[in-house]
């Protein structure tokens, strides 16, 4: 069963792919001028989608920061949730 999807784990997941240390993520940096390419970003999103995320590469790629990603990811998650009571 995937982990569920936190800020602890999203920040980890992208510190993994980066080569920094999770503390090390700048939330407002831009993914591309981090250094992510679009296959990292792809491998990130399945993950992301198996922990539930109800999201896709274009949402993604119409975001400019990893901050803006969490809030999308946050949102997408949420609205799957509420639905469900």
């Amino acid at each position: 069963m995937p982990e569920s999807l936190t800020l602890e784990s999203f920040r980890a997941d992208l510190a993994e792919f980066l080569y920094l240390r999770p503390d090390e993520v700048d939330l407002d940096e831009s993914p591309l001028d981090a250094g992510l390419d679009s296959l990292r970003i792809v491998t990130l999103l399945e993950r992301w989608q198996a922990a539930g995320a109800d999201v896709g590469f274009v949402d993604l790629a119409e975001r400019s920061s990893f901050a803006q990603w969490w809030q999308l990811l946050t949102e997408r998650r949420g609205g799957a949730a509420r639905a469900d009571t």
